[in-house]
């Protein structure tokens, strides 16, 4: 197991940590043990929006192997329209074939049915060992069993979020209230098989605003860009991943596009902050900036390739300010610079200065937790910046033992 060092303050001093998905009005939460997790432990959360409204949008994981619940929530979602979601731990019910999407669909009927609602208005996410089936026997009575531990206060949030955990050593909350009277929150879980071209792992994320779909849809997928889309934790895009945000318009209060997505994406940064801070193993909290880059494609492709660099990823471990590694990952990238003018910065220091050695590798301090890495190219005006880890004897352990 790797050792906590979540941090303890929010990255926006307006986000809550002590609240998720259930602090704005409309919505209710639990989380469950059901049997689906041979350990016991929590592995079942609903999360139900009682609406008046219950617009929703979703963003999946671009990975060509999607799993069961995806594609059934890829297609339940061409409505809009979501009033609850299920979502277990356990099991990814991956590659299982068209029994495993008989068992997603099997999911939403029976929670449709315990709610009264239809089961093309449930998502369905799941998360765990790929390719095995779900245990249906455990899961179909454990949906009873959530659906009547049902509530709106703070500790069914975090009890859903608690029960979404997988390799996760923390759960991972937040919410945020707008002065404008609405508010947002949710919930994410992941640690590894963390590289999204979507999203990260499973997330949940209601509002009380009132905002048509087309808008929250848009604001969803520009909050996921700038935020869950700059975390590479080991460079795998998982088959489950999947982002959900359920509005339930129980504020009343109608909001522009534009304010409700910059609070999403205040809250989306927050909940990246947290998964960064739990990844497998990690010991570090790195930050690659690339910048002077002739567009901002080329600086995220740029700084993705130092993040998934194993090399760079070990001297991270290390605290060592190998800068050569940094240069030879940056070489490889697709991004056209002069490597006569390339300059790189760790932590402050300018180890790196036209191509060339700069200040003594000394003064680049890498024995904190926080590493910040930036790379400018010269080559244009346009910058991106990436969040990892390090590669540590902890991460290869936990991945090496997770299926036995």
């Amino acid at each position: 197991m790797t050792v906590d060092i979540t941090p303890d303050t929010a990255l926006d001093p307006g986000v809550d940590r002590s609240a998720g998905v259930t602090a704005p009005a409309g919505f209710r939460a639990a989380g469950v043990i059901a049997g689906i997790k041979p350990a016991g432990t929590p592995d079942l959360t609903v999360v139900v929006n009682d609406g008046p409204h219950d617009v929703a949008a979703g963003v999946f994981t671009t990975n060509k192997v999607k799993a069961a619940p995806v594609l059934w929530s890829q297609q339940v979602l061409t409505a809009g329209v979501l009033k609850a979601v299920v979502l277990n731990s356990g099991g990814a019910n991956a590659c299982t074939g068209p029994e495993g999407f008989q068992d997603t669909h099997k999911t939403a009927e029976e929670l449709a049915s315990l709610l009264g609602v239809g089961a093309a208005e449930v998502g369905v996410c799941s998360t765990g060992l790929i390719g095995e089936r779900l245990p249906m026997a455990a899961l179909i009575p454990g949906l009873s069993l959530a659906v009547d531990a049902l509530g709106n206060g703070p500790e069914h949030g975090l009890a859903a979020a608690t029960a979404v955990m997988t390799t996760d050593n923390v759960s991972k909350q937040a919410a945020l209230k707008h002065p404008g009277g609405w508010s947002i929150g949710g919930f994410a879980k992941g640690a590894g098989m963390c590289a999204p071209n979507m999203a990260t792992m499973l997330s949940v994320i209601t509002t009380d605003a009132v905002l048509d779909q087309p808008h929250l849809d848009h604001a969803l997928r520009n909050a996921v860009g700038k935020t869950f889309n700059r975390l590479d934790v080991d460079g795998g895009t998982s088959t489950n991943d999947t982002v959900l945000l359920l509005s339930s318009g129980a504020s009343g209060v109608t909001v522009t596009p534009e304010e409700f997505e910059a609070a999403l994406t205040v809250l989306a940064a927050d909940l990246v902050q947290q998964l960064q801070a739990d990844a497998e193993g990690v010991t570090k909290h790195v930050s690659i900036t690339v910048q002077g880059a002739a567009s901002e494609a080329e600086a995220l492709a740029a700084a993705k390739v130092v993040a998934e660099d194993n090399l760079c990823k070990t001297a991270f471990f290390a605290s060592d300010p190998n800068w050569g590694r940094i240069a030879m990952a940056v070489g490889n990238a697709p991004t056209a610079f002069d490597p006569a003018l390339l300059d790189i910065t760790l932590n402050g220091a300018a180890i790196c200065v036209a191509g060339g050695k700069g200040v003594d590798r000394s003064e680049a301090d890498l024995s904190g937790l926080e590493i910040d890495v930036v790379i400018d190219l010269h080559a244009g005006s346009a910058s991106a910046t990436v969040l990892t880890t390090d590669l540590s004897h902890a991460y290869v352990e936990e991945n090496s033992a997770y299926s036995s």
